[in-house]
């Protein structure tokens, strides 16, 4: 049977890593679709991940992390049963992310400076304010040949690229912390210490009738089950639950 897998951090620097790694997700899959219908969700996307990069320290967070990240490959380098080819493929990518994000100006600056961009980032600001009417500029771009739209597009990802990468080499590490354990609980709840944690991962059956509820932080944490209702919207259980537990 199929499972549906849940995520939730234990702390700000991973919720803010999660939110970035599915922004970079709707940004991609918006190209594999009709982009001239789906370029909202598209610069929405863009203009969040700018807009957390203005908002958080995202660039010292990775910086801390990946400089964590060498260290620890560099430990595990001396261990016999370790693949050295690959080891050594995340060792020099850590290094290389590293070194791009400890530079003066990240590559982000000349993209947070587009003027096309900053036009466009001003109205999708306001609900629904990105019509032919609202953006004339973007209704002209959206009848350029399509090789330089997607010039455009592959500059304006090109510029995101180290972000995305560092991203993505850091949460495969911190996923792959620990295996997933099966878990029974007769009413439906949870809890457990949650120290040294950053991410819980459960994985739930696809066929049952509830999903998870997580609250807690690095210190302690718990999980509640619940069902949709048509009264309440939701509610919680009583019943026997039955997940897969990765504490990373």
């Amino acid at each position: 049977m199929s499972e549906i897998l849940y995520e939730h951090p234990l702390n700000e620097r991973i919720r803010s890593y999660l939110k970035l790694e599915q922004l970079f997700e709707q940004v991609h899959g918006c190209l594999n679709d009709d982009f001239e219908n789906s370029y909202p969700l598209f610069f929405n996307a863009l203009f969040a991940i700018l807009d957390a990069l203005d908002r958080h320290d995202i660039r010292g967070d990775l910086i801390k992390d990946l400089e964590k990240l060498e260290r620890n490959l560099t430990a595990w380098g001396k261990s016999p049963d370790v693949d050295n080819k690959t080891l050594q493929t995340n060792l020099h990518q850590a290094k290389a992310l590293s070194t791009i994000f400890r530079s003066k100006n990240p590559l982000w600056t000349d993209l947070k400076n587009d003027k096309f961009l900053d036009g466009l980032r001003k109205r999708f600001t306001l609900q629904g304010a990105y019509s032919g009417f609202d953006l004339p500029a973007l209704t002209f771009w959206f009848h350029q040949p399509p090789i330089l739209i997607r010039e455009d597009i592959n500059r304006w990802l090109a510029e995101l690229s180290c972000l995305e990468n560092a991203l993505s080499l850091v949460l495969k590490f911190i996923r792959q912390k620990s295996e997933f354990e099966q878990i029974e609980s007769s009413n439906s709840f949870y809890q457990d210490t949650g120290e040294g944690l950053s991410l819980l991962r459960l994985k739930i059956n696809k066929g049952v009738d509830y999903f998870p509820s997580v609250s807690g932080n690095r210190f302690r944490y718990s999980i509640r089950f619940m069902e949709l209702c048509a009264q309440k919207g939701q509610q919680y259980i009583n019943d026997k639950v039955s997940f897969k537990l990765a504490k990373c």
